[in-house]
């Protein structure tokens, strides 16, 4: 879905983005994170044009992105902001429909799209479609912005730390929401952050930048367990590289199967490491049992077994 090839921008001799090259598949969550100043942002706002790469090619959907006028390109590619972006004298609903109507939908389509957006964020249609942003919570106003990225069901979104002006709490809460649209609409998202939990806990595919250059490019979990370079190792944690990895690596891997005797708490083959300790201390006990995604408990799994090293 997305194919980047040696692309660069340079601002007066100076690279601010150095010949990155990686490739998204359809359907894929990919994190770019890096320290403030990387070129992380530049990276993403290239993809839609909003600035032009100096040289190197970026393709969406097996398409150069230089081939499209810009305005039919970015109608296409979903684009979400930390600051949400929202029109201000707009209403929610009217938000929401800037790109449908901008596209010449009929309007029966648009009121039945965002109707049905906001159902997916878990905004009460009633209640939301005719307030205006200052009558929103920041959280609100994120999932407004969401809303209005997917209104014409574009084939990629692009979101600038869509979270990073929120409280922990909020925050939290989103993330959550976050993994639950992406599992609902399979759409391919490239997102930016500086938090390597955030690109842990969503993302498919982490692209770490370094002064322009990408460093390394890989699963969550090959960036946690193999680190390609220092300043990857300190993005992860050196003092909770161990959490990390618990944090990646999922119950089944670990379970011991078909050993089930008696009852207990029990947990989702699915969930990671990570969850199952937190289950085990919360609800005092040393071993698990777990269950597959039709409910049938296939095995069990013990503190010593979930902590030791790989």
């Amino acid at each position: 879905m997305i194919e980047l090839r040696d692309v660069v921008k340079a601002y007066g001799g100076r690279r601010v983005v150095d010949g990155v090259s990686f490739v998204v598949e359809p359907g894929q969550v990919c994190a770019l994170i890096g320290a403030s100043g990387s070129g992380k942002t530049t990276l993403l706002k290239m993809v839609n044009r909003l600035i032009a790469a100096t040289s190197g090619s970026i393709r969406v959907a097996g398409r150069d992105i230089r081939d499209e006028r810009p305005e039919m390109l970015r109608r296409r590619i979903g684009y979400v902001v930390q600051s949400f972006g929202l029109f201000p004298h707009w209403t929610v609903e009217d938000n929401i429909a800037t790109v449908p109507r901008l596209l010449a939908w009929p309007e029966e389509r648009v009121g039945a799209r965002v109707r049905e957006l906001l159902t997916l964020l878990r905004l009460d249609v009633e209640e939301y479609r005719g307030k205006y942003p200052h009558e929103l919570s920041g959280g609100q106003q994120q999932r407004v912005g969401v809303a209005r990225a997917l209104a014409a069901d574009p084939e990629l979104l692009l979101m600038d730390e869509p979270f990073g002006a929120l409280d922990p709490v909020t925050r939290a809460g989103l993330r959550a929401e976050f993994a639950r649209i992406h599992a609902t609409t399979g759409k391919t998202i490239l997102f930016v952050t500086h938090d390597m939990d955030e690109a842990l806990e969503l993302a498919d595919v982490i692209a770490v930048i370094e002064n322009g250059r990408l460093v390394q490019f890989g699963t969550s979990r090959e960036i946690v367990e193999r680190p390609a370079t220092e300043f990857v190792r300190d993005l992860i944690g050196r003092a909770e590289i161990g959490l990390k990895r618990l944090a990646v690596q999922r119950v089944g891997e670990r379970m011991q199967r078909g050993k089930v005797d008696g009852r207990g708490p029990a947990i989702e083959a699915s969930s990671t490491l990570r969850e199952a300790l937190a289950h085990m201390l919360a609800q005092h006990t040393d071993r698990l049992l777990v269950r597959d995604d039709s409910g049938a408990v296939v095995g069990s799994i013990d503190l010593a077994e979930l902590v030791r090293s790989p």
